[in-house]
């Protein structure tokens, strides 16, 4: 008899090896019984025959759960040392009526639990973030507004992305699940905001069109290698340009070491970073 599945459920597919943890969003009857699936902790959006999927035992998912947390805590812990760093190196210089202000984010996101898991990393992180739920399809349409009403000194625009498992042709963006939607919003805010200094973009998800993203203004990007990024990834990309300099560039190679990912799920150009300091501080 095959296994049930209910939708919530926590399942991996046989036909690639176990890699990705995935909870069914959907059931589907036909053409064959199919499962729409989204990774638990990566940006990724799959589809797969129910033959074709085990449930994770709860041992699984504890030994999973303990492992990605752990390698998380280690990066969540260099970046707040590091941001810890950078503030202490900026009061030394500083006179004592003087403010810092770390660079401002607006977060766009299609998966409410990834905004709660990112919204927890900024808050760790002290970088002042908006989150809002909009799935891919409608960001196009809402994202430039949302821009003009928050004035975000850094955008994320994200969710989850897939090719094709049998396309060939990676340059066709019709061959991915989502990344035509986030290349539009990132042209569509790129006519309010041209400047790539003004307005700091991240884009895309698992192995979006990394290429079409950069050429439509983002200033970083997935997937130069097509490859699976952590939920996580945009939150330290915001944290490494938030905390540097605003007289500073941000060095990309930096940008790379301090995400999961590294250079295969990640990639941007040369950017300024977004910390000030001000004076006088405020009285009341």
């Amino acid at each position: 008899m095959s296994e049930a599945f209910e939708v919530g459920d926590i399942v991996a597919r046989r036909s690639y090896n176990f890699d990705v943890l995935f909870k069914i969003c959907a059931i589907l009857d036909k053409p064959v019984p199919t499962a729409l699936l989204k990774g638990i902790d990566m940006r990724v959006e799959a589809s797969a025959p129910l033959d074709d999927l085990i449930k994770v035992t709860p041992d699984m998912m504890n030994r999973y759960t303990r492992e990605m947390s752990m390698k998380c805590e280690r990066y969540l812990r260099k970046c707040i040392s590091g941001s810890a760093a950078r503030m202490r190196s900026a009061f030394r210089a500083m006179r004592a009526d003087t403010f810092a202000r770390p660079g401002r984010v607006l977060h766009i996101d299609s998966d409410e639990d990834y905004i709660d898991m990112c919204m927890g990393a900024y808050k760790r992180l002290g970088i002042d973030a908006v989150l809002k739920l909009i799935p891919e399809n409608r960001q196009p349409d809402t994202v430039p507004a949302l821009v003009k009403d928050y004035l975000p000194d850094i955008l994320v625009i994200t969710g989850h992305d897939a090719m094709g498992k049998n396309k060939k042709n990676i340059a066709d963006i019709n061959n991915y699940r989502n990344s035509n939607y986030f290349v539009e919003t990132v042209e569509r805010v790129r006519r309010y905001i041209p400047s790539l200094d003004e307005l700091v973009i991240f884009a895309g998800a698992c192995q979006s069109n990394y290429e079409a993203l950069l050429h439509a203004g983002a200033n970083f990007a997935s997937s130069p290698g097509r490859v699976m990024i952590h939920a996580l990834d945009p939150v330290f990309i915001c944290q490494k340009v938030a905390y540097t300099d605003i007289n500073t560039i941000v060095q990309v190679k930096d940008v790379l070491e301090s995400t999961i990912t590294g250079a295969q799920g990640i990639g941007g150009v040369q950017t300024r970073g977004k910390y000030r300091e001000g004076m006088p501080k405020g009285k009341y």
